[in-house]
């Protein structure tokens, strides 16, 4: 008999549903995020004797518990998309009234009635080691863009000719700023001075140059703005903070490179122009094995790079996607924007804006092409070659 199960995932209490084949519902209960609970789970399905299929409306995370203890007691586990239980509740059992019973029971429903269900099968280590790096780093970036902003707001309310010459995204810029803000202290300290300054955080380009635009900006201004003391220390705190995430983000560049040269697929994905190390430890966190899409042809709709069909009657047009899984479509993009120094990428970019399309359009166009080349090069396992009949 088969046995099929839904479970809705909540933080401390999930909801799990088990029907038969007809949708008579054997099973209907809380579920504990708790060992116990979940191993009265197991033996309770075990007890209904009986080919057992369990859905999943998120995967990994909070339910990584239960689904460890599930997949070891040896289910079959596959995931049923937030989406698809929204819409299938929608137009079935409750409308737009949502509980957590009914959104398990209708999971196990989706569980019964699909066969393309993608099964959710036991992640490497590797591979979860990667994406947490990945996920701590999208946080310091995300902290590091909101910092800059922060000091841009303060810094050209009490020195808007520092903060014109000045590129707060570099190391010497918060240097500079982690002790020198404000015109007077510039004025103060001297040429000599600040080039020492600059000089021992090491390793800095033309440091010069950047004393002397700073040097003539503090010149220009003789006015103390109010709150201009309150400003600059933070303007020194926000400075330290900054170098202290760079470093901590070179750190994890170095953690992923290592891990990276550990994966089998790393080398073969870097290979391709454009991708360097954290492009592809993002694709590897987002797209996770490939088997699970058919082809190319359903990675790229994956990724919200590829036109999607719309035909009703004798309505028939083909719009750009605004769905896809962004990340993805943040992996693909940018490297094909950095692949145009490449002659083979930069000849099909050529050639999309002679048919008249726009610079994004043509991107786009390339990064959809790239789709094929980055399938080819996993699925053959060859490294990427130029001129090679699939190249972009």
């Amino acid at each position: 008999m088969r046995i099929n199960v839904g479970i809705d995932i909540a933080k401390e209490i999930h909801w799990v549903t088990a029907i038969d084949a007809s949708g008579v519902v054997l099973l209907d209960r809380r579920l504990e995020n708790r060992p116990a609970a979940i191993a009265e789970l197991v033996d309770a399905l075990v007890a209904l004797d009986g080919d057992v299929q369990i859905g999943f409306d998120v995967v990994g995370g909070i339910p990584g518990l239960a689904e460890a203890m599930l997949a070891q007691a040896g289910f079959a586990l596959v995931h049923v998309p937030g989406l698809a239980v929204n819409r299938a509740r929608q137009g079935s059992v409750g409308g737009e009234n949502k509980s957590d019973p009914r959104d398990a029971r209708v999971i196990a429903d989706q569980v019964r009635i699909r066969s393309d269900l993608r099964p959710i099968l036991p992640a490497r280590e590797l591979d979860l080691e990667i994406g947490l790096l990945v996920g701590r780093r999208g946080d310091l970036v995300a902290a590091q863009t909101q910092r800059l902003g922060r000091q841009h707001d303060l810094l050209v309310g009490i020195f808007p000719g520092l903060e014109r010459v000045h590129d707060l995204t570099t190391k010497g810029a918060q240097h500079l700023l982690s002790r020198y803000v404000t015109p007077a202290e510039l004025r103060a300290a001297g040429t000599r001075r600040l080039v020492r300054h600059l000089q021992a955080a090491g390793g800095l380009p033309r440091v010069e140059a950047l004393v002397d635009r700073v040097i003539e900006a503090a010149a220009e201004q003789h006015v103390a703005v109010p709150a201009e003391a309150m400003s600059a220390r933070l303007i020194r705190e926000l400075a330290a903070e900054a170098l202290a995430a760079r470093a901590r983000l070179i750190a994890l560049d170095g953690e992923l490179l290592a891990l990276l040269d550990r994966h089998p697929d790393a080398a073969l994905i870097r290979s391709l122009p454009g991708i360097g190390v954290v492009l592809t430890a993002e694709f590897i966190d987002e797209a996770g094995d490939l088997s699970r899409f058919r082809s190319a042809d359903a990675l790229a709709p994956a990724a919200g790079i590829a036109p999607i069909l719309r035909q009703s009657g004798k309505t028939r047009f083909l719009p750009r996607p605004a769905g896809g899984n962004k990340a993805l479509k943040r992996v693909f993009y940018p490297s094909a924007f950095c692949s145009l120094a490449h002659p083979d990428s930069h000849a099909f970019y050529d050639r999309k804006r002679r048919e008249g399309n726009r610079h994004y359009q043509a991107v786009i166009a390339l990064a959809r092409r790239r789709t094929n080349v980055l399938w080819a090069l996993l699925h053959h396992r060859q490294p990427f070659q130029a001129n090679f009949k699939l190249a972009a």
